[in-house]
């Protein structure tokens, strides 16, 4: 096959600059306890950036990040709502290793990161999700892309809408056919 003109050449050239092996992207969620202990509040996990974004019901509530690029920022980042006081000295108790996201560069201040290389790291997070299991008012905010979806009920009554709406223009043709 190589003897004839080929649509592409039999060898591949080098590309500069590369080197080392592609490392394969993640399939599942870092730091599976969390989702564990999250388990009782029937979340969704969807894949976002360079992390694993938590939902329950509308509310992003945390991400889990655990990625080869900028590694001081793997860990859980928790999303705070918009009435949470970050400045609260019982959010300081309750997460001692908290600080602000690096990548994120001071951009979006309700996102914090606790450390997955904090010595306190997973009683932190089990601590998260303690307080997310009880609802917790101070976690949680509702994304803009899901701010301006219609409820499922509405669509559901749109829809059945519709069909009242094709029976009414089917029987008005056939009483005029008839």
């Amino acid at each position: 096959m190589c003897d004839s003109v080929p649509r592409y050449p039999c060898v591949m050239p080098a590309r500069d600059g590369i080197t080392g092996q592609v490392r394969p992207k993640r399939r599942s969620a870092p730091y599976p306890f969390i989702l564990e202990g999250l388990a009782p509040l029937e979340i969704e996990v969807r894949p976002m950036f360079s992390g694993f974004a938590v939902y329950v019901g509308e509310k992003i509530v945390l991400m889990l990040r655990d990625s080869p690029k900028h590694p001081e920022d793997n860990g859980v980042w928790l999303v705070f709502s918009e009435t949470a006081n970050l400045a609260d000295s019982g959010i300081r108790q309750d997460f001692p290793s908290l600080r602000p996201i690096d990548l994120l560069g001071g951009k979006i201040a309700h996102w914090r990161l606790i450390p997955a290389d904090s010595s306190t790291f997973e009683s932190e997070a089990l601590h998260a999700c303690e307080l997310l299991l009880k609802r917790d008012g101070r976690f949680g905010r509702i994304p803009q892309s899901r701010q301006t979806r219609q409820p499922s009920y509405v669509a559901s009554e749109r829809n059945l809408l519709r069909g009242h709406i094709d029976v009414i223009c089917t029987t008005a043709d056939t009483l005029r056919a008839g």
